[in-house]
């Protein structure tokens, strides 16, 4: 079985619910997650900034 050529190590932290940020290791700038349009009507949320969601940020990488 081969090995895996490299692991990625990523810190999150909660923000003002539902914010939060992701810091990937060797990348100074964060990454925020949050809510918006939709999402936040299905959650029943007002965020007072909108970011974009985990399913946003899933969207752009696989259609990168």
């Amino acid at each position: 079985m081969a090995q895996p050529q490299a692991l990625t190590k990523i810190t999150i932290e909660q923000q003002e619910p539902p914010h939060r940020k992701a810091y990937i290791d060797g990348f100074e700038e964060g990454l925020d997650f949050g809510v918006h349009g939709g999402v936040k009507e299905f959650y029943g949320v007002e965020p007072e900034i909108e970011y974009p969601s985990t399913l946003d940020h899933i969207v752009a990488a696989a259609g990168g």
